[in-house]
This record gives C-alpha cells, structure tokens and sequence, in this order.
C-alpha cells in the first residue's frame, strides 16, 4: 500500500468498491427524492430514499419477498417480472405518502438496455411516479410478462429434461405444495 504525505486514503465506501461519490454527489445536489433499486443474487429491493446530513432516510421501500409473503408470488424473486412487480409495489407505496417524482439511483449496476433495476423503473412509471428516462431502457411487455423465461422453459424441457427439472425444481417444488393445501 502506498505510504507518505502525499497518499490519500478513499472513503470505506469507496475502497470497498461499494459507492461511487461522484454519481451520488450529483444526485444530492439534484435535491430530489431518489428511487434506489438494488438487487441481489435472490431478491430486488425498491426503495424511496431522501438524503439528510446525518444519513439518507428511507421513505418507504418494496422487498421482492414481499411478493410471496403478502401476494403469494409463486416465482422467483429475482427475475425480470418480480423486479417489475417489486417496482409498483415501491411506486404504489411512494404514492400513498404523496411523493410524485423521484430520480432513479441504480448505484453501481450497470445500466444495461432491459435490465432488472430497469424493470423496477417501468414498475414505479406504471404506480404514477415522475421519474425521467429513456423509454428505449426499459424492458419490453414480454420480458415484464415472463414470456421469455416460458419459451426457454418449454426449449429446454424438449431438449434437455433433466436439467429442465433440476433447473426449475423451485417451481415444482411450490407448485407441489399448493396442491396438497
């Protein structure tokens, strides 16, 4: 590591490669509410966020397992359909505290044409909110409906059987258990 008078240290944050102060600092100073959509490798997290001095306070927020929870969501909870749903439910929530517009802050994910923080921007679009994008970023209808993850199921269960079961095992495994309810 380097040493002397002339080394500055970076922010915890930023050395643990977690936040990236310019983009951050630009949207402080936009003054505007943020809709920060995050994901991980099962889940996507909505939340409508409002930055004070001594820490941004989180006006309210939308968890993907909050779709089985509470709605009964039998699929997964990190496609592109429950990114989608994840974003109306923050959008419809946002709504009923009276918040109309926000920025979009998708921190340090990619911004890839279709992508799941994007799913969750259409979803915040389709509650009411204000938020300015491009509308060719956002995901189609039939990836927000899931038809692409149908049409590759109904391939691989032609082609390959076995790792079509072992693939959508999660599925059958819920599907199961509702019918013996």
């Amino acid at each position: 590591m380097a040493r002397g008078p002339r080394y500055k240290v970076k922010y915890r944050r930023r050395r643990e490669g977690k936040t990236n102060y310019y983009k951050r600092y630009r949207m402080v100073l936009s003054k505007k509410l943020r809709l920060v959509a995050r994901k991980t490798l099962r889940y996507i997290i909505a939340q409508i966020v409002k930055f004070a001095p001594q820490g941004d306070m989180v006006l309210t927020s939308a968890h993907s397992i909050e779709l089985r929870k509470l709605y009964g969501w039998k699929a997964s909870t990190d496609n592109t359909p429950a990114a989608y749903l994840t974003g109306l439910l923050a959008g419809l929530r946002a709504r009923e505290k009276g918040v109309a517009e926000v920025i979009l802050d998708i921190g340090l994910h990619r911004a890839i044409k279709g992508a799941r923080v994007f799913a969750v921007l259409k979803g915040a679009l389709d509650a009411g909110l204000k938020i300015p994008h491009s509308p060719e970023i956002l995901p189609s209808e039939d990836r927000i409906r899931g038809e692409h993850i149908a049409k590759w199921a109904k391939t691989l269960r032609e082609e390959n059987p076995e790792f079509y079961a072992k693939h959508f095992s999660q599925y059958f495994h819920v599907l199961k258990g509702e019918k013996s309810s």
